[in-house]
């Protein structure tokens, strides 16, 4: 045989190229399983955060993040610019962040790497950074450390607000960075 087929017909160059191959898929698998810890279940192109490999986490890490309005049941609220609910968290001192770990995974950070756009309703003075522990940026809004709720399965879903979970309770914000509350609440 000649040509490309030759080459991977010899034993010991057949086995090199498998070695390699399998060394480049573990180094890709390695990779996206440390980024998927660090950025737990939230859209990696713009699925909902909920859906496994697609966080709304992921797709802000990459470039600059939006955030946006949109109307929902309880009024406008804050979103990204995929339609992805973010909420506050009350446990938060002003522009830092205290969700990590378990926390983090079920609430994963807002993340940016450029600086934040406001779009939409949402106000450009209100919207500012605050870096975390692990040094990756976070998106804060009226100083309030935004989070994706793990939850929320589809853009435009609210399941997080209201809830209490690790030591105080999650809301949505509006455009004015108020915690929205419930009707009764």
């Amino acid at each position: 045989m000649s040509g490309w087929q030759g080459r991977f017909t010899m034993p010991g160059t057949w086995a090199a190229g498998a070695l390699l191959a399998a060394a480049a898929a573990a180094g890709c698998s390695s990779a996206s399983s440390s980024s998927s810890s660090a950025q737990p279940a939230a859209p990696a192109t713009s699925a909902a955060p909920g859906t496994a490999g697609t966080s709304p986490t992921a797709a802000a890490s990459s470039a600059a993040t939006t955030v946006t309005t949109a109307t929902s049941a309880l009024g406008t609220i804050l979103t990204d610019g995929k339609g992805h609910s973010v909420y506050l968290f009350e446990k938060d001192a002003s522009d830092k962040s205290s969700c990590y770990g378990a926390c983090a995974q079920g609430w994963p950070p807002v993340l940016t790497t450029g600086t934040p756009v406001a779009s939409a309703g949402a106000s450009t003075s209100l919207l500012d950074t605050v870096t975390r522990t692990d040094g990756t940026i976070q998106v804060t809004y009226a100083g309030h450390p935004l989070y994706y709720y793990t939850g929320d399965t589809k853009a435009g879903a609210v399941t997080g607000e209201d809830v209490n979970a690790f030591g105080a309770g999650w809301y949505l914000l509006d455009p004015a960075g108020k915690k929205v509350e419930k009707p009764g609440s």
